[in-house]
């Protein structure tokens, strides 16, 4: 966009975020998002018999009910593979059609109402899809309740951003947890939505925010969402494509080290973009990340991303929150720069 769209969001959400009597007033945009989400997996993705459910899991999602009346049924295909395959693309489909729409008629009636002040406008309603000050807010008690020594709020609040079974983490799990946490949601929750703010606009920021929702509560592999979340999960691989590379750059040019780690060993992680932040964490730390992980009592056997030693403390949680700062105010340089080209 011509104007500071990107530039004045991400500013205006590192100073006060999303604040919580706003949200207690208001909601958030997402819980839109996975409302309409919800009902549709309930009414198009009727499980098979004997399959065990499952409570999506990584990604924290912000529920809320919205305004709307209950989603249609619908027959279209079958109860197979196939069917639940293409119903889940016309899911993909119909996010996309409320928000870019639904992204264009607020930047018309911005820049029509307010005439040359009217991106100030489209700046402001694009700040509840950023979430710099919100992801270093949740990091911040896991490193200060580690220091109190206090394990059990430790677990407690990393368990606010991961997915993972946290009551068995010793320190160096929990630590490793959140620094992961942040490292991948570096790229989700804030360089993928400034990219696609900068490239699309508001409908392009909230098209990304629609998908990786979906991608967050249905992406997954599964029985019961391997077909149905397909195409949430390969649009969301295909819009990080770029910000994750960028995401994993930005890291490695905060700390100043990091190249060779993110280059090496970006692709052991089972995602096709998240190795890349995490990989570029792990070499400017200095530590191994990842592993063997434990999600609803089995344990993942995942490979290791970085060099050095698995301890990990609050001090390097502090530490990787530095260097995710750094990369917030790199972040911000592109943003200003994007509008010479």
């Amino acid at each position: 966009m011509a104007e500071p769209v990107a530039l004045l969001a991400l500013v205006v959400e590192a100073a006060v975020g999303w604040p919580g009597w706003l949200y207690r007033a208001v909601g958030h945009p997402v819980g839109l998002f996975a409302w309409v989400i919800e009902r549709c997996e309930a009414r198009w993705n009727r499980p098979l018999p004997h399959t065990p459910p499952f409570v999506p899991s990584e990604v924290e999602v912000r529920r809320q009910a919205g305004p709307l009346g209950a989603l249609p049924s619908t027959s279209l295909g079958t109860n197979g593979e196939g069917g639940k395959r293409l119903r889940g693309v016309l899911l993909v489909l119909l996010l996309l059609a409320l928000t870019i729409g639904g992204g264009l008629l607020l930047q018309f009636l911005a820049y029509r109402l307010l005439g040359p002040f009217g991106w100030i406008a489209v700046a402001l309603l694009a700040v509840p899809g950023l979430a710099q000050r919100s992801l270093d807010d949740h990091v911040r008690p896991v490193a200060a309740a580690l220091s109190a020594g206090d394990l059990a709020r430790a677990r407690q609040a990393v368990g606010m951003i991961v997915g993972r079974d946290t009551a068995v983490l010793d320190e160096a799990g929990v630590a490793r947890a959140a620094i992961e946490s942040l490292a991948e949601s570096f790229c989700d929750g804030v360089v993928a939505p400034a990219f696609w703010l900068i490239v699309g606009g508001l409908p392009g920021l909230w098209a990304y925010k629609a998908i990786n929702t979906a991608d967050s509560l249905i992406g997954h592999k599964e029985a019961r969402w391997r077909a149905f979340g397909w195409a949430a999960a390969r649009t969301d691989d295909l819009l990080n494509l770029i910000p994750a590379r960028l995401s994993g750059a930005l890291i490695c040019l905060g700390a100043m080290r990091g190249w060779r780690t993110m280059l090496r060993d970006a692709g052991n992680h089972a995602s096709p973009n998240a190795g890349w932040p995490e990989a570029a964490m792990a070499g400017a730390l200095g530590r191994r990340l990842a592993g063997p992980v434990a999600y609803d009592g089995a344990v993942l056997d995942k490979p290791w991303i970085g060099d050095g030693p698995v301890e990990a403390s609050a001090r390097d949680i502090r530490r990787a929150l530095g260097f995710y700062r750094r990369a917030c105010g790199l972040l911000w340089v592109a943003a200003a720069m994007a509008l010479i080209f």
